[in-house]
């Protein structure tokens, strides 16, 4: 009998296989799913009777919010079984354009809110082995409920495309999808001073901490995805690259890298304005290219030999650097030039004596940007908010106090500051197979076969289901 069951089973199709593979998920998902959404609705529960007994309300007012809340959920589990789609938003401009996609100001019809829609080409994530990284993503932003953390309201899909529905944080400036993000507050300052480097370097750190403390590593720490909220605060994005994927090192920009050190940069001398100039001018290109630039990531993730969340605490001090400075430490004229430098980052990471800067701020910069196993934070990240370096912070309140630099928004809709996008065939049916050769027959059939791995991905949060009617202050506003 096990001889004849194991003939069987490696008799079987490899069509076989992968239906039992997909079979296997669906069910996986549907009872993970039953399990989280029970989950999720206590903790809601809890945290509903945790503010009543703190605000100390009477038991009268209690009965009134318990019986409000239940009606919220009811209409939560109904709303759910709703199917979301792209007729449920008026798309008003394109505000992002990327590799794999673009980003969009969206507003749902029934509700008024405004979202920014991350559109990716399911064609292209398959192609170009991004599946698990997008799904990570998600993942990631459907478990992250936090300030530091933009905000994920929906997801779904359709034959072409993935979606996610991000929070909009208004008043553009940046090529996602925020007032401003971390890139382009420095390409306008050119530097931050030490105060000012202070406030946005304590508040990285809380939030990087913070998706420490969820157990994810994001490897991707750079000023692109270091947003700023509506008040100037600091929220992360762009979670694709978070730790547990194994195809993340096999992509096109760690192909194209060329692994050879070398130990002779006099031929690659620039000085401090030069660099400057040269990081300016290329900068918004490496945002929206698929290679990017490896000035942020520690030589440790290169290596491949083995790493810990410790590497986002080297990146932070790269962006640090580059605040005070006006550029990063490894800048180059090309991204395999930088990745020599960060591999030989002993002899590289100087400071130029054109632009003083306090020897705090050297100390934890070099603190940073150190071997692993020295690195500040080893140990805890209380030791990274003791440094003197961030002597008077108040760790406790910071998200309540002014931001340093403070940011204007004039109303929701407010894309002024945005770069111009040319409308796109991206939402169309036909876009993805504008003809139909033998070989675009083949490879459609072949992609719809693969489909199944995106299986799970339509998400809908409790907030965005039940918030209905109410706009909040700064979404009010005339449309452009």
């Amino acid at each position: 009998m096990a001889t004849r069951g194991h003939s069987s089973c490696s008799s079987m199709s490899n069509h076989t296989k992968e239906r039992v593979t997909m079979a296997k998920v669906t069910l996986e998902n549907f009872y993970s799913n039953l399990i989280t959404q029970h989950e999720e609705r206590e903790m809601r529960q809890h945290k509903l009777e945790r503010v009543m007994d703190e605000e100390g309300l009477p038991d009268e007012e209690k009965r009134l919010r318990r019986s409000q809340h239940a009606r919220k959920e009811t209409e939560f589990l109904r709303l759910k079984r709703t199917r979301l789609g792209l007729e449920d938003f008026e798309s008003l401009k394109v505000i992002g354009r990327g590799a794999f996609g673009e980003v969009r100001l969206v507003q749902k019809k029934d509700t008024g809110h405004v979202y920014a829609m991350k559109i990716l080409r399911k064609a292209d994530m398959l192609e170009k082995e991004q599946v698990g990284h997008i799904r990570a993503e998600r993942d990631i932003l459907v478990q992250a409920d936090t300030l530091w953390v933009v905000k994920m309201f929906y997801s779904f899909q359709d034959k072409m495309n993935l979606y996610l529905l991000m929070e909009f944080l208004p008043g553009g400036a940046c090529v996602c999808y925020s007032t401003c993000d971390m890139m382009t507050l420095l390409m306008k300052k050119d530097t931050l001073s030490e105060e000012e480097t202070q406030f946005y370097v304590a508040e990285t750190v809380l939030a990087i901490d913070s998706i420490h403390q969820m157990g994810f590593i994001h490897r991707d720490i750079k000023p692109d995805n270091v947003l700023l909220d509506s008040k100037g605060h600091v929220k992360l994005s762009d979670f694709g690259l978070c730790t547990g994927l194994k195809k993340a090192h096999r992509t096109e920009f760690y192909r194209n890298l060329n692994h050879s050190v070398s130990n002779d940069f006099t031929s690659q001398y620039m000085n401090s304005k030069r660099k400057a100039e040269t990081w300016k001018r290329n900068r918004r290109q490496l945002a929206f290219s698929t290679v990017g630039t490896p000035d942020y990531i520690a030589p440790e993730v290169f290596m491949q030999t083995g790493y810990n969340k410790l590497c986002d605490w080297w990146s932070l001090g790269v962006i640090m650097y580059e605040m005070l400075i006006g550029y990063p430490p490894f800048c180059s004229e090309t991204p395999q030039e930088t990745y020599k430098k960060v591999m030989n980052w002993k002899e590289t990471l100087v400071f130029p004596p054109e632009v003083p800067i306090s020897e705090r701020a050297k100390d934890l910069i070099l603190r940073f940007c150190c071997e692993g196993d020295h690195r500040i934070g080893a140990s805890g990240v209380e030791e990274i908010k003791r440094n003197p370096f961030f002597e008077g912070v108040d760790y406790d309140h910071i998200r309540e106090r002014p931001a340093a630099i403070p940011i204007e928004i004039k109303s929701i809709d407010d894309t002024s500051n945005f770069d111009e996008f040319p409308e796109s065939d991206i939402l169309s049916p036909t876009a993805a197979a504008p003809t139909k050769s033998p070989s675009a027959t083949a490879g459609e059939a072949d992609y719809k076969n693969k489909d199944w791995v995106f299986i799970n991905y339509t998400y809908k949060r409790f907030e965005g289901l039940t918030a209905r009617g109410a706009i909040p202050s700064y979404m009010k506003g005339s449309k452009r």
